[in-house]
């Protein structure tokens, strides 16, 4: 469903953010033409329109619209809202598509014409696993707003092998330490510093589901479409401070950096976090050596106590990109 500008209010709807007789994705030209023409300038801030998004949850629901947002908790409360849900059940979002595909995950930016749908908590599970290989073969993202979940599972990994483990479970707790509100960095990290040759217990919440198949389980972890976000002109970015902004569609470069970037988070730390990625290439692009792009990193993300060789590596990744050297 493409995004419209906020209309006038109707009396009708005055009462509720569901949006009544209005189907699925079908698109709207009449919603295209209120966006900003091309060639103008955009008007000053406080007299641009509010961006309104539909929504719905994944499982099934009518159509509700959200406005007003600057980031992703405050995405999940308007969600909420809107469906008369707490914000904690909500785990995650995809962008256009309501199966559990990992590679449209809702992550800090939406384009302007996305339907956002919402997964939210359904079966509970624990399962004792047997960390018979150093490797798992989990990859770990997480949503933003404190709940960490899998986002890719390995063929013939450890865990692939434990078939009531699958993408899309939200990880509670590890050997029964409460572990929501854990960055999915942390998370990866307990897991790997898991002792070998023992087991553990994962305490997992899976999405709620429509009568639909999962996709396979390593699907959405290494997009062929260079992860693009969105079908608009452009995308409202979502920050951890600061209000929402609405911005150009990421060049060429940016997109292919993130991707190389994101690669690395992978091989190196067990996550995956187009966000994260993208930080970090905003903040190498314009650094003139490693050596300087390494105290900026950690200046904006010290947190993360990243190796210097991974460093070293996002630094070359971010100069391949900006002199066209990867391949399409």
């Amino acid at each position: 469903m493409p995004l419209g500008l906020k209309k006038k209010k109707n009396k009708s709807r005055e009462s509720s953010n569901l949006v009544q007789n209005e189907g699925g994705l079908a698109g709207s030209s009449a919603a295209k033409s209120r966006v900003n023409g091309a060639g103008l300038p955009p008007p000053p801030a406080n007299l641009r329109p509010k961006l309104v998004f539909h929504t719905q949850l994944a499982h099934g629901s009518p159509t509700g619209r959200i406005e007003g947002f600057s980031n992703v908790k405050e995405l999940y409360a308007k969600i909420a809202d809107a469906f008369n849900l707490s914000p904690p059940e909500i785990l995650f979002c995809t962008l256009n598509t309501h199966k559990i595909d990992m590679e449209k995950l809702l992550g800090g930016q939406i384009g302007l014409e996305d339907f956002i749908f919402a997964h939210v908590k359904g079966i509970k599970k624990e399962v004792v696993v047997f960390k018979s290989d150093d490797a798992l073969g989990l990859t770990i993202t997480d949503n933003g707003a404190g709940y960490a979940f899998i986002k890719r599972i390995k063929e013939g990994s450890v865990v692939d092998n434990v078939k009531v483990i699958s993408v899309g479970d939200h990880i509670q707790c590890i050997n029964d330490k409460n572990i929501v509100g854990v960055r999915h960095y942390e998370v990866a990290r307990m897991l790997k510093e898991l002792p070998r040759d023992q087991p553990f217990t994962l305490k997992l919440l899976e999405p709620m589901k429509a009568f639909e198949v999962l996709e396979p389980r390593s699907k959405g972890t290494r997009p062929d479409g260079e992860n693009k976000i969105g079908t608009g002109r452009g995308t409202l970015r979502l920050r951890s401070k600061g209000p929402a902004t609405v911005e150009e569609i990421p060049t060429e470069f940016e997109e292919k950096a993130v991707k190389k970037v994101d690669d690395l988070l992978e091989s190196y730390m067990g996550i995956r976090d187009c966000e994260l990625a993208a930080t970090m290439v905003e903040v190498g692009k314009d650094k003139k050596n490693p050596d300087e792009f390494a105290m900026a990193l950690d200046e904006a993300l010290g947190d993360f106590a990243f190796p210097d060789e991974f460093v070293f590596d996002v630094w070359g990744a971010i100069g391949d990109a900006k002199e066209g050297r990867f391949q399409p």
